[in-house]
């Protein structure tokens, strides 16, 4: 039996997910991305991970990358409990807001890290998965915001109210961390791009799109015209794939070295590279169609609620502001060179990316 110190991960296979979820920041990416910089890190040797996956063949796949897979899913909350009892650290990387947002799931694992706590005396980590949806205004695409959070700026993300998306579980990690028996740090990355790349990806193990930029597009694309909601004056941060990748390793190997990095109330890590008008991302997608004949202009159109029902799963994608800095993240090392102008660059080989794979249909 390994006497190493086991990590426990969740989402890092994804599920299917429906075509837009309005904090798409919570993508199965996120967690694909996770578990490959884990296989691959210099201390490998020194930790085991456990993962839970609803399909019996990607737990064979990850079996086979000397992975301790279990068929589960945060429905299955006894052996939620169980498993983080069992960990020393526990990643959570869900998917989707549905379980990412599950209270009873994010209860079972705290309660499982209590136990632990209990029966070592030291106090496990957790390493949550949240996403700056918990930011997000009612602006409906009609007008921007200077308001920008810091992740450093602790009273002010306070002054968020529990109907947040997101915002339940994290006040339930954040006081959990208060209390002592973990060690809790919560990652919010923002809008998400780009493709994950890696064999866990090629393997089809993991999911490699995100979720809200593929929505735009996909919505855009079956109506044969890029769209947003309201006029796009509103304003997101984004982040790469790889680059809140680097996030989450930046965090695991301070806590690995044994670093006594904020954590608790003061543990919050926004993922953030720059800022985008949303304009300006419907209207790249709009561009973008036009030039492969699926539409014929340029410029976006705001979808209807007719057309947000059909098109966009009737979600409000990308619909308010949400704006942060990584200030507490760059204050670990954490390094982030991309800038809206990557986001903007990455609609076209997306788009291609979608064709080929069969989530639209040319």
């Amino acid at each position: 039996m390994s006497t190493k110190p086991t990590i426990f991960l969740t989402g890092a296979t994804g599920r299917s997910s429906p075509i837009a979820a309005e904090s798409a920041t919570l993508t199965p990416t996120i967690g694909g991305t996770i578990l490959q910089r884990l296989l691959s890190h210099q201390k490998a040797d020194s930790f085991d991970i456990t993962a839970l996956a609803r399909d019996p063949r990607k737990v064979e796949l990850l079996k086979a990358l000397d992975v301790k897979a279990i068929i589960g899913s945060h429905s299955d909350i006894d052996k939620l409990e169980d498993l983080a009892a069992e960990a020393a650290i526990v990643i959570t990387a869900a998917g989707l807001s549905a379980d990412c947002d599950d209270v009873l799931a994010a209860e079972a694992i705290l309660r499982g890290q209590k136990t632990r706590y209990y029966k070592t005396g030291e106090a496990p980590i957790l390493i949550h998965t949240s996403g700056t949806g918990v930011l997000a205004d009612n602006a409906l695409g009609m007008y921007s915001t200077d308001v920008v959070y810091s992740d450093l700026d602790i009273p002010l993300i306070e002054t968020l109210k529990p109907s947040q998306p997101h915002r339940p579980v994290d006040i339930l990690v954040s006081q959990a961390g208060i209390e002592g028996y973990v060690r809790t740090h919560i990652v919010l990355p923002s809008t998400i791009y780009g493709i994950a790349q890696g064999r866990l990806f090629d393997q089809g193990i993991s999911n490699p799109y995100s979720v809200q930029v593929p929505a735009l597009i996909i919505g855009g694309w079956n109506r044969g015209q890029g769209g947003m909601i309201g006029q796009g004056k509103n304003i997101w941060s984004c982040i790469h794939i790889d680059e809140i990748g680097d996030l989450y390793m930046v965090i695991f190997d301070a806590l690995l070295s044994g670093q006594d990095i904020p954590n608790g109330r003061e543990g919050f890590y926004f993922g953030e590279s720059d800022h985008y008008l949303i304009y300006d991302l419907a209207k790249e997608i709009s561009v973008a169609l036009k030039e492969l004949g699926h539409s014929k202009t340029d410029e976006p159109e705001p979808f209807t609620d007719e057309d947000r029902v059909k098109y966009l799963d009737g979600r409000y994608v990308l619909a308010g502001n949400s704006r942060c800095r990584a200030d507490r993240a760059r204050s670990l090392g954490w390094i982030s060179s991309k800038t809206k102008k990557d986001l903007l660059a990455n609609i076209r080989p997306e788009l291609k990316a979608l064709l080929a794979s069969g989530r639209i249909k040319a």
